[in-house]
């Protein structure tokens, strides 16, 4: 669905060196701190921005030569893009009908009506959280082959959020040939939803897991000065000094476990595999 290899792009205080693949039939989790790559990485798969060199194959096709046509078989959804605010949903179902001969009507009502969305308000008198819905169910009622989503949760409740993720599954349900790129801050619906995560920092892409793997498998072994100094280095990715000791980031949690029975091992999760791999020393 989406290939992209040794993608570069230079500005003046950030570099983008950025190698990723997503399967058709996979949500791929994209995440890092604001200013990581995500919104530019979009953005350049998307044709917004030229890379410098590398290369990105969507669809099946060089990005430089995806047609009118083909973009169509793609949902958007950008974080610093929004509807004219004088629009209404009316307005909005008239342009989606002009441009997508795929536009599911009854699918876009039913979604307008769970989402408690009001069809003849001004878009500028929507909340945060209704805007947010509006431009997810944009981007899936088309019957699109892939989206693209950056940061769609952001702003939203829990129970926004919740409806927003739903509506996305539902998207994948249809069609086990679909596929999801996903960038976002929020690791709750990265590890409800996402098949695998690629974590971005400074430009560079530092990790790909399958996310059944980093919730299973990785967690943080804590440990005291003495007990850093006996412990086992092999599996530790990461380890960062603490005011007890030190906190060590490992892909081999069960090992610590049998191994070091009298160490604190937590589980991890996506917050705290973000916060040592970032912020941890190798």
């Amino acid at each position: 669905m989406l290939k992209i290899t040794n993608l570069k792009k230079e500005y003046k205080n950030f570099s983008l060196d950025c190698t990723m693949n997503i399967a058709p039939g996979c949500v791929t989790g994209l995440i890092g701190q604001n200013g990581a790559g995500k919104s530019t990485t979009i953005k350049a798969i998307l044709g917004l921005i030229y890379p410098d060199s590398g290369s990105i194959t969507i669809l099946g096709k060089d990005v430089k030569n995806v047609t009118a046509a083909d973009r169509k078989r793609l949902g958007v959804v950008l974080s610093d893009s929004d509807f004219n605010k004088q629009l209404t949903i009316k307005d909005i179902i008239l342009i989606l009908k002009s441009m997508y001969s795929n536009f599911d009507l009854d699918f876009f009502n039913e979604y307008i009506e769970k989402f408690r969305l009001p069809t003849g308000k001004p878009i500028k008198n929507f909340s945060t959280g209704m805007k947010a819905k509006l431009k997810a169910l944009a981007a899936v009622s088309h019957n699109a082959k892939f989206l693209i989503l950056d940061e769609p949760t952001a702003g939203l409740d829990v129970v926004a959020r919740d409806e927003l993720l739903e509506l996305l599954r539902e998207y994948m349900e249809k069609d086990e040939e679909r596929s999801i790129l996903i960038s976002s801050h929020i690791s709750g619906d990265l590890e409800s939803l996402c098949d695998d995560i690629y974590m971005i920092h400074n430009g560079r892409i530092i990790m790909h897991e399958d996310t059944d793997v980093l919730l299973s498998n990785y967690g943080l072994v804590k440990v005291n000065d003495k007990q850093y100094n006996a412990l086992c280095k092999q599996y530790i990715l990461r380890t960062k000094k603490e005011s007890y000791g030190y906190s060590c980031l490992t892909n081999q949690k069960q090992y610590y476990i049998e191994n070091y029975p009298d160490v604190t091992t937590e589980n991890g999760n996506i917050d705290k595999i973000i916060l040592m791999m970032t912020r941890g020393q190798e």
